[in-house]
C-alpha cells in the first residue's frame, strides 16, 4: 500500500500533467453548446463546448481557458468523463464532483467512476481553491441545462 505522501505525489503529478498537457482543448466547429465562465475573484476562465449525436449524448468535448493549475486541470479532467453522457448523465457527474469537493461521502464505486478526477479531492483542504476546481463543472451544469432545452 502506498503511503499518504506517495498518494499526494501521484495526485500532484496528475494535476500538473493535465495542466501542462490539457486534453481536448481544441475548439470545436459547430458545437451544440458553447459556454464561457470565469471566476472574477482570480481571473480563471473556461470555455466549454459540446457536440452531441442524434441520441443526445456527448460525441465531442472541448475545454479551453486560462488560469491556475487547478481550474485548468479540472477542465481537462472533465473532458475525459463526459463523452457518451446525455444531459441527465452530465447532471449526475456534476453532482458527484460537487459532493467530492464539499467532502460529502463518496462511495468507492463513485470514486472509481471519477477516475483521475479523484486527484482533485485534496483541493477541499483549501476552501478558497474549491471554486477553481468547480469552474469547468459550473460550465458543464449550464451546458447540460441547454442540452435539455434542445439548444443546437
Amino acid at each position: 500500500m502506498q503511503s499518504l505522501e506517495g498518494l499526494d505525489e501521484l495526485y500532484e503529478q496528475i494535476v500538473l500533467d493535465h495542466y501542462r498537457n490539457p486534453r481536448h482543448s481544441d475548439l470545436l466547429t459547430s458545437p451544440a453548446v458553447d459556454i464561457e465562465v470565469n471566476n472574477p475573484f482570480c481571473g480563471d476562465e473556461i470555455r466549454l463546448q459540446l457536440k452531441t449525436g442524434d441520441d443526445g449524448r456527448v460525441s465531442a468535448v472541448s475545454v479551453a481557458g486560462r488560469g491556475c493549475a487547478i481550474s485548468q486541470s479540472s477542465g481537462s479532467l472533465l473532458t475525459e468523463l463526459v463523452h457518451g453522457k446525455d444531459a441527465a448523465g452530465l447532471h449526475g457527474t456534476v453532482t458527484l464532483v460537487r459532493r467530492l469537493m464539499k467532502g460529502d461521502p463518496v462511495s468507492e464505486a463513485e470514486m472509481d467512476a471519477l477516475g483521475d478526477l479523484s486527484a482533485l479531492s485534496g483541493v477541499r483542504k483549501f476552501p478558497v481553491r474549491i471554486k477553481c476546481a468547480l469552474l469547468a463543472w459550473s460550465a458543464l451544469e449550464e451546458a447540460a441545462e441547454k442540452l435539455e432545452q434542445g439548444a443546437k
